[in-house]
């Protein structure tokens, strides 16, 4: 008999998620469920699930294995709703949310006994099932998140599930999931989001400001064009954590304040120095909570055609890119090309490509 899974939301992360476990088991029947029946109807057409789920109450009870891959406040239902139907005994549940904590207490109130929270740390400039990527997970953390030590024999099950992910599992509990990712992904996304809003009321004071927010600015906020709806549920879900971390850097911005105002250089001095260490001493082009993107600079000359010479080389090599940036061209000098790429071993190619086809310098930062 096959193994029945049911994938509850077929986003980008529910519909790639689809893409990998059919990869690695072709045997398994997938199911389907999204509010919107476009989206069904795409995943089914391009053989994402093998089948729609109907409605919840009929598709769950058939489940061997269900993912919930909706926004946050979508799960908290869809849990309660799972709480009162007659599901398989050993059916094993899991989600892909942001926030781990309050998912889990909700599916413990709901009498959900093997609930496995899950939380694969990738994501991509495109959303919706049209954007699903059987290589969206690989080398990104998958953190999964139990209280339960019983949970040791499901915890084994889903990572053989999802091996086709080519992910990097950890385990953690749900507290200190949301502690680390509240720290290193909610919270920059808040500041992120913040400056942007600041540079906002700026800019109409002072126009000029707009055109000169490019470069640096532009890429330390990158992360702001998030899924506002989104990040309000992960917000509102990580309520604890984030008042805390939210508390601590308002002292630590006051503390820099009082340093300017009271001009104690030595302090501003290991303010800089202390995060130039910390920032040299990180991993360089790892995943982690925030997806990570890698740059790519070529030297062009500003000649007509040059840009799409790179990009057609790129094509015939089916090397996606994420973003493609021109930051500097003059004329008689060269200008630099960014080249904006999801995985490093693509970048990796690209300019050994590059070199290869063209006299143009590639270089990483």
């Amino acid at each position: 008999m096959n193994t029945k899974i049911l994938i509850i939301g077929l986003g980008l992360i529910g519909s790639s998620l689809a893409l990998c476990i059919k990869k690695e088991h072709p045997s398994v029947e997938i199911m389907g469920l999204d509010n919107q029946a476009s989206s069904e109807d795409f995943a089914l057409k391009r053989k994402i699930i093998d089948q729609k789920g109907g409605t919840i109450e009929q598709a769950a009870v058939q489940a061997d294995v269900i993912f919930l891959c909706t926004p946050v406040k979508s799960m908290l239902q869809q849990l309660k709703v799972l709480g009162t139907l007659p599901l398989k005994q050993d059916v094993i549940i899991s989600d892909v949310g942001s926030t781990k904590l309050e998912i889990i207490e909700s599916a413990k109130k709901a009498g959900l006994k093997t609930f496995i929270g899950g939380h694969p740390m990738a994501g991509s400039h495109k959303s919706g099932v049209t954007a699903a990527d059987e290589n969206l997970f690989e080398n990104a953390y998958y953190i999964l998140a139990s209280s339960e030590k019983k949970h040791e024999h499901q915890i084994h099950q889903l990572q053989k599930l999802l091996k086709g992910t080519r992910a990097k599992f950890v385990i953690l509990t749900a507290e200190e999931h949301d502690q680390i990712t509240g720290m290193l992904s909610h919270l920059p996304h808040i500041i992120a989001a913040g400056l942007v809003n600041q540079s906002k009321v700026f800019n109409e004071e002072h126009p000029r400001s707009r055109q000169l927010a490019a470069g640096g600015f532009r890429d330390i906020t990158r992360i702001a064009s998030s899924d506002p709806q989104m990040w309000t549920d992960i917000l509102l879900s990580n309520k604890e954590t984030l008042l805390e971390l939210m508390n601590l850097w308002q002292n630590e911005m006051e503390q820099v304040s009082s340093w300017i105002q009271t001009e104690n250089k030595e302090a501003i001095y290991q303010f800089f120095y202390e995060a130039k260490e910390t920032r040299n001493q990180m991993p360089v082009h790892k995943e982690g909570a925030i997806p990570a993107f890698h740059d790519l600079f070529v030297d062009v000359p500003d000649v007509p055609g040059v840009i799409a010479e790179i990009t057609g080389l790129l094509g015939k090599a089916k090397l996606s890119l994420i973003n493609l940036k021109i930051l500097e061209t003059r004329e008689d000098i060269y200008g630099i090309l960014q080249l904006t790429f999801k995985r490093q071993e693509d970048l990796e190619k690209a300019k050994e490509l590059i070199e290869k086809e063209t006299d143009y310098l590639c270089y990483e930062k």
